[in-house]
């Protein structure tokens, strides 16, 4: 059986379907995460200047029925990039779209020149994980700051 079809598109986070799509990212840490913002001070930036040319993007996934998923990479001051920001709306889970995000993301990454890539999650993402390290992402010691998160990964590319 084939997966769904989606097309992956660049597009600024912070305006249009990634404003719109960050909203219900954000709205979901909160509730799942006893009202953390994922933009606080204290949090690892990810908004345009991160996800944003010229070292970063920003990717949505379109499918049949509009925006569906997103996710962005960023530059580390070392040189591999994280995967942030990584989301697939509620009423399209369960059908493979965060997989195919993730290998949409770790190709935006590699066209980029990026060799390794590193993301993190949280103690209540135990789905994210095994997704995470079925795709060959090995822990590895905090290198973010992210007080909520405490699972960290990479990943040669």
């Amino acid at each position: 059986m084939p997966g769904p079809v989606v097309e992956f598109r660049e597009s600024p986070v912070d305006t249009g379907d990634g404003a719109v799509l960050l909203v219900g990212y954000a709205a979901e840490i909160a509730a799942t995460y006893d009202g953390v913002d994922v933009n606080a001070p204290d949090m690892p930036k990810a908004g345009p200047d991160e996800l944003g040319p010229p070292h970063g993007v920003f990717l949505i996934g379109y499918g049949t029925e509009g925006a569906v998923c997103c996710g962005g990479i960023k530059r580390l001051p070392d040189g591999a990039c994280e995967i942030k920001r990584m989301y697939v709306v509620p009423g399209a889970r369960r059908q493979g779209l965060a997989r195919l995000l993730l290998h949409a993301l770790e190709d935006a990454a590699r066209e980029r020149g990026y060799a390794v890539a590193r993301m993190d999650t949280g103690p209540r993402h135990q789905h994210a994980i095994a997704l995470y390290e079925s795709e060959g992402y090995a822990p590895v010691p905090n290198f973010n700051g992210n007080p909520v998160a405490t699972w960290f990964g990479e990943k040669r590319l």
